[in-house]
């Protein structure tokens, strides 16, 4: 890619944010789509477990290539206030902010190409509110606070 349209792509994505960013980024409006069309295939209720039913036979699952059931609001809660802390926004992040740089293991799947990728990260950054990859026993009482996941 050359300068211009680097500049043209970077344009596009940070419009589409300041976009969404004017408005409340909601789980009906923004999430339940994005979770549709990028997660459903091994996440949704066809094809993926209940938590513990994942965990029980993990490995069962996983070489299926199916996760865990995260098609609807509550599913997506579990993994991202509690009990769960900070699950979702570990896989979902593109490590630019973590210790070792690495992208999580569901990044990829936000979309094709990295431009798109990096405008559904937003939509759930802006939908979470707190961006936290802590556990339960790591985030403190003002992260947890700072979680908006409204619906």
């Amino acid at each position: 890619m050359n300068i211009r349209t680097t500049s043209i792509v970077a344009a596009l994505v940070l419009g589409s944010v300041a976009i969404v960013a004017g408005e409340e980024i909601t789980y009906s409006g923004h999430i339940a789509p994005l979770v549709a069309a990028k997660c459903s295939a091994c996440h949704g209720a066809e094809a993926a477990p209940e938590y513990h039913a994942f965990k029980k036979e993990k490995d069962k699952w996983l070489a299926k290539g199916q996760g865990m059931r995260m098609d609807s609001y509550s599913h997506l809660i579990f993994y991202t206030a509690w009990p769960d802390t900070g699950a979702l926004m570990r896989r979902l992040d593109d490590g630019k902010n973590g210790k070792d740089g690495k992208p999580g293991n569901m990044y990829r799947h936000l979309g094709s190409s990295e431009e798109e990728r990096q405008k559904n990260l937003a939509l759930f950054k802006g939908w979470v509110g707190s961006w936290s990859l802590k556990r339960w026993n790591e985030i403190s009482r003002e992260e947890l606070d700072g979680i908006k996941v409204r619906y």
